[in-house]
């Protein structure tokens, strides 16, 4: 009912135009067609006139009252280091292109007054004055040359790469219909190689090729994880799409980049405000204490709500929409805290299954480096306070506290041939750093126990465990532990970890596990 409401007074007004226009054909015809055609000029010069005072008004007016919400004016300084430098760009733009605006509107709509058609004036003509050209060709390229010139400057400080000595984050951004996958770069620092013909839905949605040792370490976001960076810190934004044309936009910090299928480009910028100084800072405006939610007069301020983002700045498709990430910059601190706690891709979701390219190696090196920092954390939580041993009542209500599952644990890296207690020389990465912490800590004794899977002759297979066991032992004594804080002992099949319906559950049950006490 309201679109035919609106097309009846659509309609209407046009017909009150056409009658309009006859009407006008009348009275020109009665009164004559000269006067009424200079009256006509008059009328439309006058209202040109006034539609340029109007005009000009409304843009300075729009301008004042909008300045809080345009970026580069009132909080929305930039949050970036270069983005200061665009928008003294922007605003060095402004004033040539502003007062050139203005001046042609003018001139524009005066010249319809001054020059509207009168009785007995006639139109002076010239066909050329050199002076007049010389100047409205030079100021125009004297103008150009300079922003031209100026803008090159910004562009070359605001475009280089990164040098080798630098220190920087790299993280990818890989756009499609319709959102982001963001890849961070692992302690090397270095994302890996990708190839579309890797792209796997069920695992690999990027392709990411697990053959690269710098794709082992690199983490992977989830769909609707926040993009985390710190402060002051340079960062390098790999950019490319699978699909069509997208377009990597974070506003607060000017940075824009096509993000083009199959043509890699790239940004670097470094944030200078974090989520919670921006918050603090759009506190100071009135327009952003005002509620959240406008519906609700209790719901929290909306400076408190506020959130960078990364957006799509290309109409992508319907969905286009939803490409929006929230981004949060955080202290440097903050930043490793949560770096931390990030799981290499690899690690949690390829190694060992049957796309792993490497599944007939047993042991890499980044599993080397993170099991030695797994064991140092074990170490410092642990071993130093069964060491420290009560000798003091912090000491003691600190050994109190620790459960049975911390004191023991499982040897993760430790391998024996087939049917056998020999171990693979892969083994001996773990065993040795084993021996290192034990070391360090002097007043720390193990228990070295042996475990296997129902698999077979419960007697053979605690022969076998024990076996295993001593093995491991032996080893620990030829790196130096005396062999009086060492016990070695062989459980068989009779403390499974999980189930031996499976192959999975009798994997986990097939292991060697050290129970730290007191020496």
């Amino acid at each position: 009912m309201t679109y035919l409401v609106g097309l009846l007074i659509v309609a209407l007004i046009f017909i009150i135009v056409v009658q309009i226009g006859k009407v006008s054909d009348l009275a020109a015809k009665i009164r004559g067609e000269e006067e009424v055609t200079l009256e006509r000029n008059d009328r439309t010069a006058f209202y040109l006139v006034v539609f340029m005072i109007v005009f000009l008004i409304a843009c300075v007016v729009s301008a004042w009252m909008y300045r809080n919400v345009m970026l580069g004016y009132g909080p929305w300084e930039s949050s970036s280091a270069h983005g200061k430098e665009l928008d003294n760009l922007f605003n060095v733009t402004l004033v040539p292109t502003g007062i050139v605006f203005v001046i042609t509107h003018i001139f524009l709509f005066w010249y319809a007054y001054k020059y509207r058609q009168q009785t007995g004036v006639k139109a002076k003509f010239f066909p050329h004055d050199t002076r007049l050209e010389m100047i409205w060709t030079a100021i125009p390229a004297v103008v150009m040359a300079f922003l031209v010139v100026k803008g090159l400057i910004t562009w070359n400080k605001v475009m280089p790469d990164v040098n080798p000595e630098d220190k920087y984050i790299e993280i990818e951004a890989t756009a499609y219909q319709f959102a982001w996958d963001i890849r961070y770069a692992g302690n090397d620092n270095k994302v890996g190689k990708k190839d579309f013909r890797l792209i796997n839905l069920a695992n690999n949605s990027l392709g990411i090729d697990f053959k690269d040792e710098r794709a082992w370490d690199d983490v992977v976001l989830g769909g609707s994880d926040k993009i985390v960076l710190p402060v002051d810190t340079m960062v390098r934004v790999i950019i490319n799409a699978k699909d069509v044309l997208h377009n990597f936009y974070l506003p607060h910090f000017r940075v824009k980049m096509d993000a083009v299928p199959g043509v890699p480009t790239y940004f670097i910028f470094r944030p200078t405000k974090s989520t919670k100084d921006m918050r603090e800072h759009l506190r100071n405006y009135p327009e952003w204490n005002e509620p959240y939610d406008a519906a609700d007069p209790a719901s929290k301020p909306k400076w408190e709500m506020f959130d960078y983002e990364l957006a799509c700045a290309e109409l992508c498709g319907k969905g286009h929409y939803s490409m929006r990430r929230i981004v949060e910059i955080v202290s440097k601190e903050e930043y490793e805290m949560w770096k931390a706690g990030q799981q290499a891709f690899y690690a949690t979701n390829i190694r060992g299954t049957e796309t792993d390219p490497n599944k007939d190696k047993l042991l890499l090196d980044f599993e080397i480096k993170n099991r030695v920092k797994e064991l140092d954390s074990k170490a410092e939580s642990v071993w130093a306070k069964i060491s420290a041993g009560g000798k003091d009542s912090l000491s003691r209500a600190s050994l109190t506290a620790l459960k049975d599952e911390d004191l023991i644990w499982k040897l993760k890296y430790v391998f024996y041939e087939t049917g056998s207690s020999k171990l693979n020389e892969l083994s001996f990465q773990e065993i040795d750093y084993v021996a290192t912490l034990l070391k360090k800590y002097p007043n720390v004794k193990v228990e070295i126990g042996g475990h296997t899977d129902n698999t077979g002759n419960p007697g053979d297979n605690l022969a076998l465990s024990g076996l295993r066991a001593a093995a491991v032992k032996d080893r620990l004594i030829k790196q130096g532990v005396a062999s009086t804080r060492l016990v070695s002992k062989g459980y068989g099949d009779t403390k499974p970890a999980d189930t031996n319906d499976t192959e999975e559950g009798k994997a986990i049950n097939r292991r060697t596990e050290l129970k730290a006490f007191r020496n």
